[in-house]
């Protein structure tokens, strides 16, 4: 572990995803100083006692080179040991490599590895290379070509997309227009969308941690009760050695350096985990931790050129939860107010699936400022349980790349543009 007497300044470059608000409860329990920047004044993360200072950012999906300009900027005028991507931030910053790691330290791969996992079509096309399991999946660029590919059930999904944003579960006709209409007007087939077999099981998360190539760190867990949107409410690790022997490979293969996370189907009729998603950076990592396997720890030694022992395994049945996640996944599927309040109570009081579960997201007792977000949420449930929707997109916000903004990253004259702000590539706050 770092030495908790000589805390690290961290920069934290964005505050809207659930992977940054626990990865701050972490640092700030290091003893860590953390600073915050995002495009959202009133971002999750901001609510916490662990935040030192909170810095107005443009939006990478809006701006990519005035936020680049912006994080620079502030790594010139501020001193930090290590700027520590959470979320989508990580494609920018692996693009301009050298550019920031001159001035602080970061753990990422190299661009091309990191673009061939970023995309849910590369990561398929890298899977068959490997020689690694997944569903049956088509890669498709036209309508025609998805009406011919589909047998259902099935599972489509756009090329680029988080947050459970541009996937569509199509189990009859009535489903694949709906889906070819969402897909159509929003000119999703100008890349690859992919048509994945529906395997029915269990969804589970693999997070792990490299340096140059070596896996450092490993931890799974299942999802027992989900949320809003696909996401997890309440969650247990398990252990899952054939995981981590399909990440070790796929990290060895890429010689990936810090932290690459991958999402897995256990099918009901079948010993064989699926791989189904990849995300190359630091997922929810609160469980992990709860379950001895300290991944923001490990990530801040990578960053700073370290080269730690691996670590154990994690232990096993360790069960957390979101309590924002589940109050929104139930008022999702027509809850009612009493649904509401009855899963508050549960919440609570740790009855039912919640028995021996620790609040993972939003920890009132170590940080009492998380328990403004959670009860703005119930508050506004309660008022009108329909809102759980439109509450849920506000996680899809500026910090989150698009088609548009990853092509504005990808083209060759963007570092030119970025670092002299040419009108219409950037605006400052």
């Amino acid at each position: 572990m770092i030495d908790a007497s000589k805390p690290l300044r961290v920069l934290v470059p964005e505050g809207s995803s659930t992977s940054a608000r626990e990865a701050i409860t972490i640092l700030g329990l290091a003893g860590h100083h953390v600073e915050l920047c995002d495009p959202s004044r009133w971002c999750l993360a901001r609510t916490s006692r662990f935040v030192r200072k909170f810095h107005h950012c443009p939006g990478l999906r809006t701006d990519p080179a005035g936020f680049l300009r912006f994080v620079e900027r502030l790594l010139a005028s501020q001193h930090f040991d290590v700027l520590l991507p959470t979320h989508e931030q990580g494609f920018l910053f692996a693009r301009v490599g050298a550019q920031l790691t001159s001035r602080v330290a970061l753990a990422l791969p190299d661009f091309a590895a990191y673009r061939t996992v970023h995309g849910k079509a590369g990561f398929s096309r890298l899977l068959d290379q490997l020689g690694l399991p997944r569903p049956p999946t088509r890669i498709v660029r036209s309508a025609e070509e998805l009406r011919a590919a589909v047998r259902f059930p099935s599972v489509v999904k756009t090329s680029v997309g988080t947050a459970s944003r541009g996937i569509w579960f199509v189990r009859d006709a009535g489903d694949l227009n709906r889906a070819l209409g969402d897909l159509e007007s929003g000119a999703d087939f100008a890349d690859e969308v992919l048509v994945q077999d529906f395997i029915a099981g269990t969804t589970e998360k693999a997070q792990s941690m490299f340096c140059r190539g070596k896996m450092l760190g490993f931890h799974a867990y299942q999802q027992v009760a989900a949320g809003i949107g696909g996401g997890e409410a309440i969650k247990q690790s398990v252990s899952r050695p054939a995981i981590r022997g399909y990440i070790e490979t796929i990290g060895a293969h890429l010689g990936w350096h810090g932290a690459l996370s991958v999402d897995v189907i256990m099918p009901l009729d079948s010993d064989t985990p699926l791989l189904i998603d990849c995300n190359p950076r630091l997922v929810e990592p609160m469980n992990a931790y709860r379950a001895g396997t300290d991944l923001v720890d490990l990530l801040l030694r990578v960053s700073r050129g370290e080269i730690p022992a691996s670590l154990g395994e994690s232990r096993a049945g360790v069960r957390t939860h979101l309590a924002i996640q589940a109050l929104l996944g139930s008022a999702s599927r027509d809850g009612t107010r009493r649904d509401i309040i009855r899963e508050c109570g549960r919440i609570v009081m740790g009855r039912g699936a919640y028995r021996d579960s620790t609040e993972e997201l939003t920890p009132v007792r170590l940080d009492w400022l998380s328990a403004v977000p959670l009860a703005m949420t119930a508050v506004l449930l309660l008022g009108s349980p329909r809102i759980a929707t439109r509450l849920a997109r506000g996680g899809f916000g500026a910090h989150l790349l698009d088609r548009a903004s990853i092509r504005v990253i990808e083209r060759e004259d963007f570092l030119r543009d970025a670092s002299t702000g040419r009108p219409g590539e950037g605006r400052d706050p």
